[in-house]
């Protein structure tokens, strides 16, 4: 975060547009040439000032992130939570693997911090639209940096397309308080995570004191609805037109710090 992100003049259409057609996923692929290549399928050509939010699942999964669960033996700490919230001791060794802290448990879910700093069920964890391998039950786990992912991926992106871009890895969160779960930002590059609009004047000319806009999880969940949540297989969304100026910015910036949450 920047104290007062500059504010430029603003249009007012955001364009996405979701490619279809991206073949499966698997580990080593070369995700920006994949990328590039259902672009240029969808006659799309990229500009300056261009994000692309791309699914968590196929991120995770080019950079292996793949776990068979008849490898993965639960400890005795795995085996009493997974008593506790009906879940498969193997998953929940995993979770103690990929967590900070456990903060809830309960049947159907175990709320952590993750060792990324997110807060979120079962460590992000994840099954559905994951593949069994050699008949083999397996899950797939989120990226081990997010933000360096986004990183790598905008960078190979601009090399190739000779432009600006912006790059966000979304994933569907559930949010405390609220029903349903939401595309959220877990990695972010060449755009705010968070954007700063104090000093910035509001309609009226009175000085915004406290406006912070979490920018990348608004369009992380924009891109969401044409992504789908089931067999949709539309994993990448092109935004133009976001309506910010830019910095090199983080999903970081949108963690709050435990000092500030009053809630942990």
């Amino acid at each position: 975060m920047t104290a007062s992100d500059t504010v430029p003049p603003r249009p007012s259409r955001l364009e996405l547009s979701a490619l279809s057609g991206l073949p499966r996923i698997a580990q080593g692929d070369d995700l920006p040439a994949i990328i590039l290549a259902g672009l240029e399928a969808a006659d799309l050509r990229l500009e300056s000032g261009d994000v692309l939010v791309i699914a968590q699942k196929i991120v995770s999964k080019a950079e292996g992130r793949l776990v068979r669960l008849d490898q993965v033996e639960p400890s005795p700490k795995a085996r009493e939570l997974a008593a506790i919230a009906g879940k498969d001791p193997r998953v929940v060794e995993l979770v103690l693997a990929e967590s900070r802290a456990i903060l809830r448990c309960q049947p159907g879910v175990i709320i952590v911090e993750d060792r990324r700093g997110l807060v979120l069920a079962n460590a992000g964890i994840d099954a559905s639209n994951v593949a069994s391998e050699q008949d083999a039950e397996t899950v797939l786990l989120l990226p081990e940096d997010p933000d360096a992912s986004a990183d790598r991926l905008r960078a190979a992106l601009e090399r190739a397309a000779t432009c600006s871009l912006g790059v966000v890895i979304n994933d569907s969160i559930g949010r405390a308080w609220r029903n349903g779960t939401v595309g959220t930002a877990i990695g972010v590059s060449g755009l705010p995570g968070l954007l700063d609009l104090r000093g910035t004047p509001d309609l009226f000319g009175r000085v915004l004191k406290s406006t912070e806009i979490g920018l990348a999880d608004e369009l992380a969940a924009a891109a969401s609805l044409i992504m789908g949540q089931a067999d949709e297989g539309r994993p990448v969304v092109l935004a133009r037109g976001l309506p910010y100026a830019r910095r090199d910015g983080s999903a970081a910036e949108l963690q709050r710090p435990k000092s500030m949450d009053m809630f942990r």
